[in-house]
């Protein structure tokens, strides 16, 4: 093994932020007739624009949050989906009748295709 190889090895992977700008600039209606259309325009040179909030694009994480660490996204997306999903809260139950009550099976009805069109809404299935 070369040395080269060796020290890539215990280097830890690098996961880089891609820091993005939320902006707000002041344009004139016909800048703005373009930017509807097309979804972008040119600015003017030295044009000031005001930033909004500046965050990492893939995780979605503020940059004073998150500016000294890695990117989570670029690991996995937990922190998108709530979390490690082994232990976070599940759902409720259904909650238990109370005693005595019976239930009682209903009718059915198909709320997709011909029979639901044929049948309308407020008229129940036959």
């Amino acid at each position: 093994m070369t040395d080269e190889s060796t020290s890539r090895s215990t280097t830890a992977t690098k996961h880089p932020h891609t820091w993005v700008v939320a902006a707000e600039i002041v344009v004139e209606e016909a800048v703005a007739r373009v930017a509807d259309f097309r979804g972008s325009f040119k600015t003017k040179t030295e044009q000031r624009i005001d930033a909004l909030d500046t965050y990492c694009k893939s995780c979605r994480r503020p940059f004073a949050e998150v500016s000294r660490e890695d990117c989570e996204a670029l690991v996995d997306n937990r922190h998108l989906i709530g979390g490690d999903q082994s232990v976070r809260a599940k759902r409720k139950a259904a909650p238990t009748p109370p005693p005595g009550a019976k239930l009682v099976k209903g009718g059915t009805y198909s709320r997709y295709g011909l029979k639901a069109y044929v049948a309308g809404v407020s008229r129940p299935h036959m």
